[in-house]
């Protein structure tokens, strides 16, 4: 006799899964982070040459977000976020173990491609489970994607001071991401389709484009943050690799406090006074890390902007995924 799953069930399963795809972004930035200054220094840049060899991330994204814009809406959501999280956890071993320039900019363009191929499907995927739970849960994704970050740089903590090198450490960490992965994927929800909506408006709306600008600004603020806080610690200040990863991992734990409380917190202020103190908080750490030139004012100071920010990008796609007149992947693929 067939077992038939209870209707609460679904969504649950359908929240795991998409959880697991923000985990598999998360943990692969976290290990890449905590490992750059390795990486940097096996390819032999400076801070300029570095900062330089990072646009290759953007072309990546570039090309995905064309091929994303035509696709999303109209293909399975399901089918995108896995190829694009299979690509992450294939390219994470490869990128880490780069050791000439060529490598690295190859390695970069592929995770900026992959990133943005993955992000817009799973945030469209989390905001249809939102809609399943008839309540405010976006953030709890986010904070799945924290969570991640914050394994990834302790578990490239823990491999730096072992002596194990970058490439290892994100080929052990794909292997298990991937066989996470394997496991959920089936539950993985669809989104609805452009075409499924007659008479749907798919355009720009001031508001929008109002949400994209603000959601990119929060998403490159915060991935700047966890690029560049171990580097600041270790290069800026001169302190040791030990003090970088902390100051990275001060990041990623009040990110991952932001985001657990961050749909409670809108929810009692408001979405919009909300993203107003977020940015108000993230600004003044950032100020204060760069002003005091001391790693623990660096560790605070980094901390706050990871507070201020983490809760920015998931309450303004929330609002971009519930936009009239189109779908949540469509409302999403703006940022």
């Amino acid at each position: 006799m067939a077992v038939i799953e209870a209707p609460a069930t679904v969504p649950r399963r359908a929240r795991a899964a998409v959880s697991v795809l923000f985990v598999v972004m998360g943990i692969a930035i976290g290990g890449w982070s905590a490992r750059v200054p390795d990486v940097r220094h096996a390819v032999g840049l400076g801070d300029a040459g570095w900062g330089l060899t990072n646009v290759a991330t953007n072309a990546g994204e570039v090309v995905s977000l064309g091929i994303v814009a035509v696709l999303i809406g109209r293909v399975n959501t399901r089918l995108l976020a896995l190829i694009g999280a299979a690509v992450i956890l294939i390219n994470a071993p490869l990128l880490a173990s780069a050791s000439t320039v060529a490598a690295l900019l190859v390695g970069l363009a592929v995770w900026g491609f992959a990133a943005n191929l993955l992000s817009t499907p799973m945030n469209a995927q989390a905001v249809e489970v939102q809609r399943a739970y008839g309540r405010p849960i976006l953030s709890t994704f986010h904070a799945g994607f924290s969570v991640g970050m914050l394994a990834g740089g302790l578990l490239g903590t823990v491999a730096a001071g072992a002596g194990i090198t970058p490439a290892v450490q994100m080929a052990v960490t794909s292997a298990g991401m991937g066989v996470l992965l394997l496991a959920t994927a089936r539950h993985l929800p669809d989104t609805e389709r452009a075409d499924r909506r007659a008479g749907a408006k798919r355009r720009f709306t001031p508001q929008l484009v109002l949400l994209a600008a603000v959601a990119f600004l929060a998403a490159f603020t915060e991935m700047a943050g966890a690029q560049w806080s171990a580097l600041y610690a270790t290069g800026t200040l001169h302190a040791g690799a030990a003090v970088g990863a902390a100051t990275y991992t001060c990041l990623s734990l009040s990110s991952v406090a932001a985001r657990l409380g961050g749909d409670r917190v809108a929810g009692r202020i408001g979405r919009v006074r909300f993203v107003r103190w977020s940015a108000f908080v993230a600004a003044a750490g950032l100020a204060f890390a760069l002003l005091v030139p001391h790693p623990a004012a660096a560790m605070a100071g980094f901390g706050l902007l990871g507070l201020g920010m983490a809760g920015v990008t998931p309450t303004v796609l929330g609002f971009a995924g519930e936009q009239p007149g189109l779908t949540a992947g469509e409302g999403c693929r703006s940022w």
